[in-house]
């Protein structure tokens, strides 16, 4: 990380010209989005270090206040820990070997954990039976309006949530309920749906938990999608808990990734070559992009010469990666000045979440390099929202 700062990415061109990929992160707009989420969320913040763990901007959440993170695995509980050494590491993987059980037990003193199998509550037992250890169970929810599907792979029926919920308090655990309703979810009412089950869950059960984690998938307004504001879902999730008859001292928790961090850093990227209306820049989808590919979401984009002035003409042009391999195209065209030419830089905004973290180094390709700047590109409608 440079440790200078620059006003845009524009000014990151003009400064250092490059010819590889450059992250523009802006750590103003990650704090500011932070303390957002932190005043107006009722309950502790927990964010998922999956989504992007580049110490700057973990800096940047730590500075804004963010004191909780959702880690899932060894290597991103010592990230934190050793960063910083008063957070509090939530070990939120439902699937863990018996070793990496012992060793965030042991050495990294973690006490959170999340459990979707009698197995994995087995594990715990064998570990950490009869200590202080905060055991929440991983509830299925149904499959809700949202770009990725998570229920698929984890969470306990609601029969088997029960079963889990019980046996927990009779090891002696203080137990909890958890679930997530799925990447980038487009609607609240997905958290009013998986609010109602957790209800059934403990009428059934007779458990009075000390935990409720309504999970992530707070959304972020890229360009092509039509999503209400936070506050909605948030709203959503106070309401959904009036019913509940939850503890007083229940712990609310919540894990976001993306809408804390999307807005927070733009990709600096060249022209290497045009062929009509198609061009090839180099960065991709096995790079900082996969998620165009994955999630087919479009992202907010510009043209930037340093030496003259573009078209004020636009053009959807065809995108395609800098790899050997075919699949390495874009789904949806970028519209450009027509007459985009080599050498020109793009910005791309929004792409802090699941970016340089789902990156590989196929065919030696890789974007590395981090500057720091005031401002990058969003969607008006974020802009709207966002003071810093």
């Amino acid at each position: 990380m440079n440790a200078e700062r620059f006003k845009n990415a524009e000014a990151v061109a003009a400064a250092i010209r490059p010819s590889y990929p450059v992250y523009c992160l802006s750590p103003a707009i990650v704090a500011a989005t932070a303390k957002r989420f932190l005043g107006a969320f009722p309950g502790r913040v927990l964010y998922a270090v999956k989504c992007n763990p580049h110490p700057r901007l973990l800096n940047a959440l730590y500075d804004a206040g963010v004191r909780h993170f959702d880690t899932a695995s060894l290597p991103e509980i010592a990230q934190i820990s050793e960063a910083f050494p008063d957070a509090h590491c939530y070990f939120m993987h439902p699937v863990k070997s018996r070793a990496v059980t012992r060793t965030a037990f042991e050495v990294y003193g973690i006490r959170d954990f999340v459990i979707d199998h009698q197995a994995e509550l087995d594990k715990i037992v064998d570990v950490g039976g009869g200590t202080s250890i905060n055991l929440l169970v991983r509830l299925k929810t149904p499959e809700t309006k949202a770009i990725y599907d998570l229920a698929s792979k984890f969470g306990a029926t609601p029969e088997d949530a029960v079963k889990l919920l019980q046996r927990a308090q009779k090891e002696g655990f203080r137990t909890g309920l958890a679930f997530h309703v799925g990447s980038q979810c487009l609607t609240p009412q997905a958290f009013d749906q998986a609010l109602t089950l957790v209800g059934q869950v403990l009428e059934k059960g007779g458990v009075d938990v000390q935990f409720l984690d309504v999970g992530g998938g707070f959304p972020v307004a890229y360009p092509d999608q039509d999503i209400e504001p936070l506050d909605a879902y948030f709203e959503t999730v106070r309401y959904g808990l009036t019913s509940l008859g939850l503890r007083n001292d229940c712990v609310l928790m919540c894990e976001p990734g993306r809408a804390l961090v999307a807005d927070g850093c733009s990709l600096l990227v060249q022209v290497l070559l045009r062929k009509e209306n198609e061009i090839y820049i180099n960065d991709g989808v096995y790079g900082s992009l996969s998620e165009l590919v994955i999630a087919r979401m479009q992202l907010p984009v510009r043209l930037i010469r340093l030496e003259g002035e573009p078209s004020t003409s636009l053009q959807a042009f065809k995108v395609y990666g800098p790899t050997c391999d075919s699949f390495d195209v874009l789904p949806h065209p970028f519209m450009l000045p027509d007459d985009v030419r080599e050498d020109d830089w793009i910005e791309i905004g929004q792409v802090g979440a699941y970016s340089n973290a789902a990156a590989t180094q196929f065919n030696g390709f890789s974007a590395e390099t981090f500057m720091e700047v005031d401002e990058v590109l969003l969607p008006q409608s974020e802009l709207d929202d966002l003071q810093v």
